[in-house]
């Protein structure tokens, strides 16, 4: 602990104005983080809904709840099961050519070879898109791809198309546009961070290896990568928690509907079909703290195979 003698002989502790520092944080997150998250999980075992103008419970069910989540529904397929897989395949559309796209622009903005002129400017504008409200986003495509949006004119009108496409009634159409919202959205933001992490690599040892001769792509796989991974390892494992949790996108663009046939829904979706719908907080916080193990595991699973010399 850091002390210092005063004039009076006595020690003084400065150790203890760091503790006092931080419970400010430690009190807002009690109160508005771990409070929720034990309520969410307290209510997960109990029936707890309103039917119409009468609240239902709290009833204790034990595990009923969760066995209603794994249960199969009447179209034949586990709902939790369907919406994780849209759910991680929505985010791997979008977040793929993010992260090239991504490290192609961070690599090509840091090279010092280029030496490309007014960086701020076009991180600027990069990184614009991600100050757009996602649901303001979703309802700008909506109006793009309607049936009577200008997308629809354009083709009609230059002779492609001979009626309307239903774009927004279309698997492939849907889940597309929903991806690429998500990449326009976020590859600014996860190039900046990439940035930031090449430019905390020291030149000396870039300079090093193209005076032995080595090539771009030999300098990116063994000297930019490896020490570009810490970095690297939180945008991805950020990424993939925001993808888990996608909701305000397929949500806007979709009227809440997931069409076609659920294929769109995501978990955050089916989650607010309990929450905001038909009030029943005992599926809700059991769908919550699935979401929580999920997530938890998929986080854990990607930081061991990414970085697999951590202990």
């Amino acid at each position: 602990m850091a002390k210092r003698k005063s004039s009076g002989n006595r020690s003084i502790s400065y150790a203890k104005w760091g503790y006092i520092f931080i419970i400010p944080f430690f009190v807002v997150y009690a109160i508005f983080t771990l409070y929720p998250q034990i309520l969410t999980i307290y209510n997960s075992f109990f029936e707890y809904y309103r039917d119409g103008l009468t609240i239902v419970g709290p009833r204790f069910v034990g595990l009923d709840n969760y066995k209603t989540l794994f249960a199969t529904n009447h179209a034949g397929y586990v709902p939790i099961f369907k919406f994780l897989g849209n759910t991680i395949w929505l985010w791997v559309l979008g977040a793929l050519p993010q992260f090239v796209v991504a490290m192609m622009l961070a690599l090509f903005f840091t090279s010092t070879r280029l030496n490309i002129k007014g960086q701020q400017f076009f991180k600027t504008v990069i990184y614009m898109p991600n100050l757009i409200m996602a649901s303001a986003f979703a309802m700008l495509f909506f109006s793009l791809f309607s049936q009577v949006g200008p997308i629809n004119q354009f083709l009609i009108s230059s002779g492609i198309a001979s009626k309307p496409i239903n774009f927004l009634g279309m698997q492939v159409s849907v889940q597309t546009l929903i991806a690429l919202m998500n990449f326009l959205m976020w590859f600014g933001n996860t190039t900046i961070l990439l940035m930031a992490g090449i430019q905390g690599i020291d030149e000396a040892l870039f300079e090093s290896a193209r005076l032995d001769g080595s090539t771009s792509t030999q300098v990116f796989f063994n000297i930019t990568m490896p020490l570009l991974m810490p970095i690297f390892i939180y945008v991805f494992i950020t990424s993939m928690i925001g993808g888990i949790q996608m909701f305000d996108v397929p949500q806007v663009l979709t009227n809440g509907y997931g069409i076609p046939d659920n294929t769109s829904t995501t978990l955050i979706m089916y989650l607010n079909n309990f929450l905001g719908i038909s009030k029943n907080y005992g599926m809700a916080g059991a769908v919550s703290v699935l979401l929580f193990i999920i997530t938890a595991l998929l986080s854990s699973i990607v930081f061991k195979s990414i970085n697999p010399n951590r202990k």
